[in-house]
């Protein structure tokens, strides 16, 4: 019977930490309208913002944002925001709670850069052949992970 209940327990904390990927509602109340970057503040794009949920309350958002008003250096750079309020990584590297402004290069890298815009993680992408309806952002679920989407490139973003 103790063996049972261990297992179950077991069981429950590893569901509690699977990744939701939010939608409608949810998806509103944690998206910020805007988000602040080298100086200025730009109003987030929600038809490309996604966020996901691990467990009861730690959250990972992402949106691109409206960059016209930055510079043409600071635009091939960055192209939204990502929050985090716990450590996650970033296709295995960590990422402390935070933040942040991020950008997919053209060479399959998704760059992310603390808000005075130096860059302070980079990590290849994948290429997802896959992927049917590829849109400027996206989050998928992806077992206990998520995926966070540029077109087809994608990145994978774990709990720790």
């Amino acid at each position: 019977v103790v063996l049972t209940v261990l297992c179950s327990l077991a069981f429950a904390v590893a569901a509690q930490d699977r990744a939701v990927v939010l939608t409608g509602a949810d998806l509103t109340q944690v998206v910020p309208p805007g988000f602040y970057f080298q100086g200025q503040t730009a109003p987030t794009q929600m038809r490309n913002a996604a966020a996901a949920r691990f467990g009861a309350k730690r959250y990972v958002i992402a949106g691109m944002v409206d960059t016209s008003g930055y510079s043409a250096d600071v635009r091939a750079r960055y192209e939204g925001f990502l929050i985090t309020d716990s450590v996650i990584t970033i296709n295995g590297s960590k990422l402390g709670v935070g933040a942040y402004g991020f950008g997919f290069s053209n060479d399959g890298k998704l760059n992310i850069l603390d808000l005075a815009g130096n860059e302070i993680l980079s990590v290849a992408t994948t290429r997802d052949t896959q992927l049917r309806r590829p849109r400027p952002l996206l989050m998928t679920s992806a077992g206990d992970n998520i995926r966070l989407y540029s077109g087809r490139q994608y990145a994978t973003i774990a709990a720790r």
